[in-house]
């Protein structure tokens, strides 16, 4: 019997968010940026891809890399990013915000919720850096959120099973458990299996070569972490229909 599963891929342009929805995806979280783990992509890149793709757009409020602990100027900015693409067709928002004692941060994540609706709220991974991811849990049931994505606090999902699979039996159907970390075709069943999660997050990038005749490999646009100028890593449908296949136990 085939497994009933949510797959929300991300992605960071709106040429992925189309191979996405081409390799079968139920969803995408669009994000700039992913080189610091995502932050809110462009109003033009929001729109382009809304035009794109049929599934649903999920955009990810995050106005920086580091920590999830916001000043009154980014979260004003958040509200504002959060405005514009609720008004720009986007059928969900992602977000994330501590205290820094290392809790959720109510107030701010209960305004979000209400300027957001009736979209629906992803709480991301600010929640894997969270202090108790058992009394958080129950913060964001309480607040309303409709899913968490969790790599159940490891950097990967294989590592984090034990918790994510605590963390479902806990939500008992209040808020979707949306697993991620380092998910691909070589792991997944295992995870669905371990977990029994029914949302899975996964990146299905692959490297491709620039157009570009002419090269200057002496100069890099970024830090030198970055990879070169001329390989870029896009989504492509057949990696995509390649996890879900193999969630499915179609490998």
């Amino acid at each position: 019997m085939e497994k009933n599963i949510q797959f929300e891929i991300c992605v960071d342009s709106p040429e992925s968010a189309l191979a996405a929805q081409l390799g079968g995806a139920d969803r995408v979280e669009l994000c700039d940026n992913l080189f610091e783990g995502g932050t809110t992509p462009s109003l033009g890149t929001i729109k382009t891809a809304r035009r794109l793709i049929d599934i649903k757009l999920h955009v990810i409020i995050r106005p920086r890399g580091g920590d999830f602990l916001y000043s009154d100027i980014e979260f004003e900015t958040m509200k504002l990013d959060l405005e514009t693409a609720k008004t720009n067709g986007v059928d969900g928002v992602v977000i994330g915000l501590l205290t820094a004692d290392g809790d959720i941060d109510k107030t701010r994540t209960a305004d979000l919720v209400s300027l957001a609706n009736p979209m629906s709220v992803t709480f991301h991974r600010a929640f894997d850096v969270c202090r108790d991811p058992i009394s958080a849990l129950e913060t964001l049931i309480d607040l309303g959120i409709d899913r968490v994505l969790t790599s159940g606090q490891q950097a990967k999902a294989v590592d984090g099973a034990a918790l994510i699979a605590e963390m479902i039996k806990q939500a008992q159907g209040g808020i979707g458990i949306l697993a991620c970390g380092r998910i691909d075709e070589t792991n997944v069943a295992a995870i669905v299996e371990a977990t029994e999660a029914t949302e899975i997050h996964f990146t299905a990038f692959e490297e491709i070569k620039s157009g570009m005749l002419f090269t200057n490999d002496r100069v890099s646009m970024g830090s030198d972490a970055a990879p070169s100028e001329y390989i870029r890593r896009v989504t492509t449908a057949e990696k995509v229909k390649r996890v879900i296949e193999a969630a499915k136990g179609n490998k």
